[in-house]
């Protein structure tokens, strides 16, 4: 009913609260026999724990992972894996006057109208927090695609009206907005002071690049490759919207411009453009697969703003706490993350498409 399992074969479910005594998830449907240990996630979770940036909260988690199960002597044993995350520097009392408020931007009134009560707690499930969950499975699905050859890369390409116009992969967690060019993440720092002393908050793109992922994965009707992808990518809580490939700028060329002509390399086929981002029809070309999604500003501001009560009185409101004064250089890794699980569900999806294929192994 709450909708926290995701995935069709390599499954995830998620659970805690922002400030509740853990988080974690369940992973089901790793295959057997993968190398993992805390480290590999805990190099993802680095990524996007707080109190790293000029942009990020102060809330100081260490955020250090432990498995629980489904690994044995450095090996994946094809059984449920979970992964718990205990959080240490919860300060609740910055949400007390929160209790009986609904904050602008956040989603404190749509869980009392579905469930009737709510964790005021920092948002609860609907925290930002919960996607450290993600990320965590995230490491697990990217080591199963690295093991393919498939490598999956995110940065941030805007922040506000600040944007990119160089690419430089080296460079993205050298600075702390994600940026893959440095001298759009130079011009960020004046950009965020001035929002910090403005007590505001901006919003931003994200891009995300894949590739190695090998041509005919997906499905051509409701499980669509790019139907997938946007529905994980617009499950993260900030984002409000996803291209893929031209996207929007699509319905202003012609099909002449848009269409990818086919051509052959070395006697394989190869698409001369990329207009479609590396999916059509559903399914992967084979192409490196490119999109971008939308994130809204942080919702929680300084700035007083109106409101109302759960007893329907109006209100003005000031959030304090810790809060990042821009989300997106935090949801890089966690966009990345979400890719990764949908390419390695959609990849053992796609093992059982072709009776060839499934005699060819049964028949060894």
């Amino acid at each position: 009913m709450s909708g926290s399992i995701y995935g069709k074969l390599f499954t995830i479910s998620t659970f805690g609260e922002s400030h509740g005594p853990a988080l974690g998830v369940v992973i089901d449907g790793c295959p057997a026999g993968l190398e993992l240990c805390e480290e590999d996630i805990q190099i993802e979770l680095d990524k996007r724990r707080p109190g790293v940036g000029a942009a990020a909260t102060k809330r100081n988690e260490a955020d250090k992972v432990q498995i629980l199960s489904g690994v044995f002597e450095g090996k994946t044993l094809g059984t449920p894996i979970a992964l718990v995350v205990y959080n240490e520097d919860a300060h609740s009392s910055d949400y007390s006057a929160l209790k009986d408020v609904y904050r602008p931007g956040h989603a404190d009134y749509g869980f009392d109208a579905k469930f009737g009560m709510r964790d005021h707690r920092g948002g609860g499930r609907s925290s930002g927090r919960e996607t450290l969950a993600r990320v965590a499975a995230g490491a697990v699905a990217k080591k199963i695609l690295k093991s393919l050859g498939i490598e999956l890369t995110a940065y941030t390409l805007s922040i506000g009206p600040i944007r990119a116009e160089s690419f430089d992969a080296s460079v993205i967690y050298e600075n702390p907005y994600r940026f893959a060019d440095p001298i759009a993440a130079a011009k960020a720092d004046s950009f965020v002071s001035a929002l910090k002393a403005d007590m505001d908050s901006a919003g931003g793109v994200i891009e995300c690049r894949i590739n190695g992922v090998p041509a005919g994965i997906g499905d051509p009707v409701f499980d669509k490759l790019d139907a997938r992808l946007a529905g994980a990518m617009v499950s993260i809580g900030a984002v409000k919207g996803i291209e893929i490939g031209d996207g929007f700028a699509a319905a202003m060329s012609r099909g002449s411009e848009n269409n990818d002509p086919f051509d052959l390399n070395d006697g394989k086929i190869v698409t001369t453009t990329n207009h479609a981002g590396g999916i059509l029809g559903g399914m992967s070309t084979g192409c490196e697969i490119v999109f971008r999604v939308a994130v809204k500003p942080t919702p929680s501001i300084a700035k007083e703003q109106q409101t109302v009560t759960m007893n329907a009185e109006n209100t003005t409101i000031q959030i304090k706490g810790r809060h990042d004064t821009v989300i997106v250089p935090r949801a890089v890794p966690v966009v990345e993350a979400m890719a990764a699980i949908t390419i390695a569900d959609a990849l053992l999806c796609n093992m059982g498409s072709r009776i060839d294929r499934i005699t060819d192994f049964y028949k060894r």
